[in-house]
């Protein structure tokens, strides 16, 4: 988000006309048409056992819209075009569908401080408030997204709080993002993609 989407978006957009392409690539890949956990880990270059894991995990889930536990191709490119290009507020609306582990729409303490130590590992305990003085622990990162987002006070955050508080609040926008981005094939085929309109132009 933020940043990591401005620097994105230039090089790395999923244009229509790639489609096609893209679906080869996904084919030749995955043969069976669906995409399964450790296939989806290995292309975004995350290991097992590892904190980045256990949030690709609720990724996965979140994009596995008819819960089948897998992904077709149609999910995995609604997937890849939220990481490289979607707009904030979409990728809030993802970020929100992640945390919210039972989907009633609501996050309480108990899923939010779930998803947030898992990133508070990814990002080596290192979490700082805005002046960049003070470290926080996962429990004040908890308690200071609840502060800025929890807008009646009654212990759980709506998508609308959610989307409304985050899109104000530049800290909790840092804290969501992480660099954990498609490596390996979708790279390549990218960057495939750019050598050869550099040539054509």
């Amino acid at each position: 988000m933020g940043q990591t989407q401005q620097r994105q978006e230039p090089n790395e957009e999923l244009e229509l006309n790639s489609i096609q392409d893209l679906y080869k690539s996904f084919i030749t890949e995955c043969p069976s048409g669906s995409l399964h956990l450790h296939e989806f880990k290995r292309m975004f270059g995350v290991q097992s056992g590892t904190p980045e894991s256990q949030y690709m995990d609720n990724i996965f889930r979140a994009f596995d819209m008819n819960h089948d536990n897998t992904m077709d191709f149609i999910e995995y490119v609604a997937a890849l075009h939220l990481v490289l290009r979607g707009r904030l507020e979409d990728k809030l609306r993802w970020s929100f569908k992640v945390f919210d582990s039972d989907d009633n729409g609501r996050l309480d303490r108990r899923e939010l401080r779930k998803i947030v130590r898992i990133i508070y590992k990814i990002k080596n305990s290192s979490i700082w408030d805005e002046t960049g003085k003070e470290r926080l622990t996962s429990e004040q990162v908890c308690d200071r997204i609840f502060q800025e987002v929890d807008i009646n006070s009654d212990g759980q955050i709506t998508l609308d709080e959610f989307l409304d508080g985050a899109q104000k609040s530049q800290w909790l926008q840092s804290f969501l993002t992480l660099d954990i981005n498609p490596t390996g094939w979708v790279q390549r085929y990218m960057s495939d993609r750019r050598i050869l309109a550099a040539k054509d132009s």
